[in-house]
């Protein structure tokens, strides 16, 4: 009996007086979109950010510029890179004007070409805004703009981004329609679900290799 006849033969004859495992596949996993409750989706998103190595904290829209002053101290950062014309930015800067002591406020307000060496080589960090989150993948909705352009979230080893509570979503499709993204994409939307890894080199994991090594999301509850 050729090799391949015997083998097909074996097959057949080790199915003999068994009975099929019974099919409990649910469908909906693939053709339902992800549901949590409005209570759930902040606890959610945290288990699912924080298990790939990315640093959440809660906070109010009043209270994130102390805390985030203190984030800095803490790691020990000299300046943040934010942008001056977006409302959080400016509450920052009002937060830390006239008080001496603190990190430098960067601004971004210049083309990449006249400051990239002090952008790549001398900024720790960044703040941005995020458009909201994604419970049920742990991602935040990042879409650059002449404001903020991409670099700001890319460049700096430490990427600082303010959630409101309120835009957390169940999941990307409900995004997607809530948003009307068919009515207009930008040139770059982002998912990200934590920092900057690579495991290319000898399996290695390692932060840092396409982006910055730190993601800390500060999530402001009331708004």
């Amino acid at each position: 009996m050729p090799a391949k006849a015997n083998i097909l033969a074996k097959l057949r004859n080790s199915l003999k007086g068994t009975q099929p495992v019974a099919d409990d596949y649910d469908v909906a996993l693939v053709t339902e979109p992800w549901r949590y409750p409005a209570g759930e989706r902040i606890a959610r998103l945290r288990q699912l950010m924080e298990a790939v190595h990315t640093e959440t904290h809660l906070t109010s829209t009043a209270d994130w510029p102390a805390l985030l002053e203190q984030l800095l101290a803490a790691k020990q950062l000299p300046s943040l890179l934010i942008a001056l014309d977006t409302p959080h930015g400016a509450q920052l800067a009002a937060h830390f004007a006239g008080r001496e002591g603190l990190p430098q406020l960067k601004v971004y307000n210049r083309p990449v070409e006249a400051w990239k060496a002090e952008l790549f080589d001398a900024t720790p960090a960044s703040l941005t805004g995020t458009l909201g989150a994604i419970a049920a993948t742990g991602s935040l909705i990042l879409w650059p703009d002449r404001h903020e352009p991409r670099l700001m979230s890319l460049v700096p080893p430490v990427h600082f981004a303010l959630l409101k509570a309120s835009q957390i979503r169940d999941n990307f499709h409900q995004v997607m329609q809530e948003q009307q993204w068919a009515a207009g994409m930008p040139t770059n939307a982002l998912l990200v679900s934590g920092p900057s890894k690579t495991a290319d080199i000898e399996q290695v994991l390692a932060y840092g290799a396409h982006g910055p090594k730190d993601l800390i999301v500060l999530i402001l509850e009331d708004a």
